[in-house]
Parts: structure tokens; sequence; C-alpha cells
């Protein structure tokens, strides 16, 4: 990879997401202290889901749903509509996400956004994600679950991917 296509590389924004949180970076040609030279993915923001923190009891009522004791001790069953307000508490996590996103992109002036996200909360962040991206934005998308890895972790992944281009050694220059 030439130094002009690796430059125009380095605007670019990663998002890295399950349904309990977003992490974000920006992807940068700067030397680490390791003698590593990038470009390097720089965590700049994180985002948790309000409503994944919060216990099931501060929550809802009722831990357990559809069970209720009514008149000499006789359970019924009912609806408490729990999936859709844990649908709207995802698609409102997806709406911060999609916000963040988008401020990033403004503040680092960035040309390409890769989006790595569960199956269902990337449905979520696209339909509220989509309608607001500049047009001259490239998306790459890949539907898997890498919160929990390190970010050289992540690097690695998305640069086996082709999403990002490989970490160079400083040596190899």
């Amino acid at each position: 990879m030439n130094i002009n296509k690796l430059l125009e590389n380095t605007r670019s924004i990663v998002a890295i997401i399950d349904s309990t949180k977003a992490r974000f970076f920006t992807l940068d040609l700067e030397q680490l202290p390791d003698e590593e030279f990038g470009p390097n993915l720089i965590e700049r923001k994180a985002l948790s889901n309000p409503a994944k923190e919060i216990a099931g009891q501060e929550l809802w009522a009722n831990i357990k749903t559809g069970r209720n004791r009514g008149a000499a001790n006789q359970a019924h069953s009912y609806d408490d509509h729990r999936q859709n307000h844990i649908i709207e508490f995802e698609r409102r996590f997806a709406q911060n996400i999609s916000d963040q996103i988008i401020s990033l992109i403004r503040v680092y002036k960035s040309k390409h956004l890769i989006l790595v996200a569960e199956p269902q909360v990337l449905g979520y962040v696209r339909e509220s994600l989509i309608p607001m991206l500049p047009q001259n934005l490239e998306l790459r998308e890949l539907a898997k679950d890498l919160c929990k890895l390190k970010i050289k972790e992540i690097h690695e992944y998305l640069a086996n991917k082709k999403l990002l281009p490989a970490r160079n050694k400083l040596s190899q220059r």
C-alpha cells in the first residue's frame, strides 16, 4: 500500500458496538512507544447502554414477565409488553451511537466509517445512522461482536478482513 493511500485511510472512524457498549476509534499515523509505526487505532470515546446497566428490579416492577397472582392465590399470565420496551431502549442507544458517530465524522473530517456490531444492534444503528451520513462517506460494515477485544486485537482482526491497513513495524519502512 502506498503512503498516499495510507494517509487517505487515516481519516477513518471505527465503531465497535455490542448491546451494552460502543467504542469509537480513529485510525492515525503516529509512532507508539513500543517502536511500532502505524497506522494505529486510537480510542476516542465510549458509550454505555444505560438500560443494560440498570438492575432488573430497578427497571421493572416485577422481574419475571407474564406472571401474577390473582384472587385466591391463583396464578394467571399477562403480556406486560416488556419486549416492546426493550426494543425501544435498543433504538435509543442506537440513536445515541449514531449521534456520536456523526459528531466524530465532523470533528475528524472522516471519509471512511467502519461499523462493527452484533447483527441485531447493527440493524438498529444502521436504521438511525444511514439517513444522517454525509454523501461522500464510505461505509463498510461487519456483523461481529469485537467489543471485548483489546485495541491491537481489533486492528489485527479488521486488517485480516481487509477493512483496515495492517500495522507496519518501523524497521519495515
